[in-house]
């Protein structure tokens, strides 16, 4: 089958042909349909902390069509459309039954969404619902890491929410905390270039970052913010949060830093600031996501800003390690 290959840091992926994996026992091979591409994948290619070696087919964003069923699986079949969760645990242990398989003591991040075919545990992988389709099944996973987010803040309708950073995550943070009843959410960026977007999928306003920030944030939420989500993942971020947030608030980081940071620790503990992590998703929340894609004025399909196929995939790859009006790329596997 084709795939687009891991090679080396530094290089691009490249084009090429790989074994087509079958269905072992509790597995469902799917034909890929469609692929994002994450943030995480361009990190991964250019970080050594990830451990790509050369030769892996990346990519965890993806949904498709089963074409096969290894034995022992049940409640799917040949023909089904389905959303797979890239978080693979033993599919037994306590966290696993619990539906979160990334507490697993043998958890690992799957790829292999940038090929052809993909070879997936069977509980890992959500039916879509009537009317929703494959092509907008690659969705599910990072609409399910912003809600696990959102989830985190422990948010209340009526909160005042900030989003720093306009990328796919914090976009789709936005949609959730205004469709589960936040009053105002700020979305904060560098650049203009995602205001439009931002406000299809539910943000009250659009900031640009510079001087008197806080003020402005302040002004657009009125008061400042009881949440502030870091969307980012760059050293500073999080002080830049803490400098946000209102006293006693929230601050949530989904932004992927691999570098150290550092804090104000004075002024966050001055100000009773909680710091909350969040990582990943639960399988109860994957499903969520999935039933989002059938939302109505907010729809969370604005996030798609492109799709390629896979010969062009490694051009629009690069492309996305600068900041440009693209948010979220889909792989059309079908594609020539």
């Amino acid at each position: 089958m084709k795939a687009a290959i891991f090679d080396a840091m530094g290089q691009p992926l490249r084009i090429g042909t790989v074994d087509t994996p079958e269905a072992a026992d509790g597995q469902i091979l799917l034909k890929v349909c469609r692929c994002g591409i994450c943030g995480s994948d361009l990190h991964m290619t250019e970080d050594p902390t990830f451990g790509l070696t050369g030769g892996e087919v990346i990519g965890h964003e993806f949904s498709g069509e089963v074409v096969d069923i290894g034995a022992g699986v049940t409640g799917l079949k040949v023909g089904d459309h389905v959303s797979a969760a890239p978080l693979r645990g033993c599919g037994t242990c306590a966290a696993c039954i619990k539906g979160e398989p990334a507490w697993c003591a043998n958890f690992s991040l799957i790829g292999g969404g940038y090929a052809e075919f993909a070879a997936v545990d069977a509980f890992q992988c959500r039916k879509l619902p009537w009317g929703i389709s494959a092509v907008d099944g690659a969705l599910a996973e990072p609409l399910g890491v912003a809600l696990h987010g959102v989830m985190r803040a422990r948010m209340q309708p009526g909160a005042r929410v900030v989003v720093v950073g306009a990328g796919a995550i914090g976009l789709a943070v936005a949609f959730w905390a205004r469709r589960l009843g936040a009053a105002q959410v700020v979305v904060v960026d560098m650049h203009d270039h995602q205001r439009e977007r931002a406000m299809d999928l539910g943000a009250t306003h659009f900031l640009i970052s510079g001087p008197d920030l806080d003020c402005r944030v302040a002004e657009a939420c009125g008061g400042p913010p009881e949440i502030v989500f870091e969307c980012v993942g760059k050293p500073g971020l999080i002080d830049h949060c803490i400098g946000l947030v209102a006293p006693r608030g929230r601050v949530v980081v989904l932004g992927l830093c691999t570098a150290p940071d550092h804090m104000d620790s004075f002024r966050a503990i001055s100000k009773e600031v909680e710091i909350v992590m969040s990582v990943f998703f639960s399988m109860p929340e994957f499903e969520m996501a999935i039933r989002a894609l059938d939302a109505g004025k907010y729809a969370p399909q604005h996030l798609i800003s492109d799709t390629v196929s896979l010969t062009a995939m490694p051009v629009a790859f690069e492309a996305l390690r600068q900041r440009t009006t693209q948010c979220k790329v889909l792989i059309d596997l079908s594609a020539a």
